[in-house]
C-alpha cells in the first residue's frame, strides 16, 4: 500500500485532509473533507455536503456551517460547481458568492472553478471523482476542477491550466497541484467503451489501465490527470497525488460505488487568503 500524502486532520469530530505545499505556500486555506463530523443520518452520515443529494436540506447546511468554522471561513463566501461531468470552467468573481449554497445555482454544467480573488471559497463536490487543486504561487491563482472519467478523457485539469495562462498570464512552472482522494486504480473498474475512448485521447493510454480480461479493465484516473497536467508544463514534482482510494476507505470517506450510488459528497474547498 502506497503511502498517503494528503495529511490528515481532526478536530472535534470532524476530520478532514489537507495538502502540505498548500499549507506551506501560506496562500490559502483549504481542505478534502471527509463524512467524519457531520449531523446528516444513513445513508448520508454524516459530514455530506452534497447539495443535489436526497439528504435534509438542514443537516446539509449545518454540515456546511460545521465545515466552514473547522476551517475559520465565511460560508456566505462558498461558491459550489454545478458538475456534470463535462469540462466546462467558470471564473469566479465577487457576484457568485453563495452559489449554491445560499440560493439555487445561478451557473450550470460547472466542472472547475478557477480565481484570483481573495476570500471566495471554491468548492467542489465528490463521491469516488477525482478532486484536483491547483495553486499558482506567484500570480495568486487558484482552481478547482472535478475529474470523473468523462472529464479526465476530456484533460479537465490541462484545460484549466491552459484558461490560467491565458486569462491570468499563468506560467505552469509556478503552479502546485494536488490530486486528492478519489477511486483508486485497485478499484476502478471499466469496460472496453472506456478504454477505446482514453485510446483515442491519451498517447500511451496502456500505461495507465491494467486488462483483467473479460473486457474489464483497472483504469488509473490519478496519473490520467497528472499526465494532462504535466503535458500543459506543470513540472511532475509540483504535482502530489493523495495515494487515497475513497472505495478502499469508505469507512471515513463517500463512494459512489462502494454505496450503489445511495450515498453523501465531500467537498474540495479552497480559498485564497
Amino acid at each position: 500500500m502506497k503511502k498517503w500524502k494528503f495529511q490528515k486532520y481532526k478536530e472535534n469530530k470532524v476530520l478532514y485532509f489537507k495538502i502540505p505545499s498548500f499549507d506551506e505556500s501560506g496562500l490559502v486555506k483549504h481542505c478534502f473533507t471527509t463524512r467524519m463530523g457531520g449531523v446528516s443520518r444513513p445513508p448520508y452520515n454524516s459530514m455530506n455536503l452534497g447539495i443535489k443529494t436526497f439528504d435534509n436540506k438542514s443537516n446539509i447546511l449545518t454540515n456546511y456551517e460545521i465545515i466552514c468554522k473547522t476551517l475559520e471561513i465565511d460560508i456566505n463566501n462558498l461558491v459550489v460547481s454545478d458538475q456534470v461531468h463535462k469540462d466546462k470552467i467558470l471564473l469566479v468573481d465577487e457576484e457568485h458568492k453563495g452559489n449554491g449554497i445560499l440560493y439555487d445555482s445561478k451557473f450550470s454544467e460547472i466542472d472547475a472553478l478557477i480565481t484570483d480573488k481573495p476570500n471566495i471559497s471554491l468548492v467542489t463536490l465528490y463521491a469516488d471523482c477525482v478532486p484536483i487543486f491547483i495553486l499558482d504561487k506567484k500570480r495568486k491563482i487558484i482552481a478547482l476542477a472535478h475529474g470523473g472519467w468523462r472529464g479526465t478523457v476530456k484533460k479537465i485539469a490541462g484545460k484549466v491550466i491552459k484558461r490560467m495562462i491565458c486569462d491570468f498570464n499563468t506560467d505552469p512552472r509556478d503552479c502546485i497541484i494536488g490530486i486528492g482522494p478519489s477511486i483508486g486504480k485497485c478499484c476502478y473498474e471499466v469496460d472496453d467503451y472506456v478504454i477505446d475512448i482514453f485510446k483515442s485521447n491519451y498517447e500511451n493510454a496502456d500505461e495507465f489501465f491494467e486488462d483483467k480480461g473479460n473486457g474489464k479493465y483497472f483504469l488509473d484516473l490519478w496519473n490520467l490527470n497528472k499526465k494532462s497536467l504535466v503535458e500543459v508544463g506543470v513540472p511532475s514534482q509540483n504535482i502530489t497525488i493523495s495515494n487515497i482510494c475513497t472505495k478502499c476507505n469508505n469507512d471515513i470517506f463517500f463512494s459512489y460505488r462502494a454505496g450503489n450510488g445511495q450515498t453523501g459528497r465531500m467537498a474540495a474547498i479552497l480559498q485564497l487568503i
